[in-house]
């Protein structure tokens, strides 16, 4: 006759959660440089912002594009940590008069044909388009200083896609 087990239902069911608990943590990615905000253009500015996507680079400054978390017709995202590339978002405070970041005089400049302003953030730069269509936004980190290197592999695809007006 065998012995008796001494268990508990809190014990059985313990288990299987712990089993449970440790592949969902094994699973899960450390390095979450792929998120991206999925911003909601409509209209001709999604379909601007779609023909942008089919166009963009394999590469930005050296760095492999890779699938943004989520998968979006809007966004790109490339390298570790990302570049991160969002088309169809609003208007940046910095040009919008009554915004209290409002700033007539930002930095600017045009690289390959197409005008950005640029932000500093706490870890890098993000550069958003100006006098087109639709407002792409790129943000790249601090690490691949000089940040605007990143701009001249994406301005053919901007210039192609996204032609010169005001939204």
């Amino acid at each position: 006759m065998l012995g008796r087990v001494n268990s508990s239902p809190r014990r059985t069911l313990a288990l299987p959660l712990l089993a449970v608990l440790i592949t969902a943590v094994g699973c899960a990615s450390s390095d979450d440089s792929a998120s991206v905000a999925v911003p909601a253009p409509k209209g001709e500015q999604a379909r601007l912002c779609r023909a942008l996507h089919g166009k963009l680079p394999g590469t930005v400054d050296g760095l492999k594009r890779r699938t943004a978390d989520p998968v979006s017709d809007f966004t790109a995202v490339w390298g570790s940590p990302a570049v991160r590339l969002r088309c169809g978002v609003p208007k940046p405070d910095v040009l919008q008069r009554g915004s209290e970041h409002y700033n007539p005089l930002q930095d600017a400049a045009k690289i390959n044909g197409v005008e950005w302003v640029f932000e500093k953030q706490d870890d890098g730069y993000r550069f958003t388009t100006v006098l087109r269509r639709a407002y792409v936004e790129v943000t790249v980190p601090a690490k691949y200083a000089p940040e605007v290197d990143a701009l001249t592999d994406l301005a053919s695809a901007v210039r192609k896609t996204v032609p010169v007006g005001v939204v």
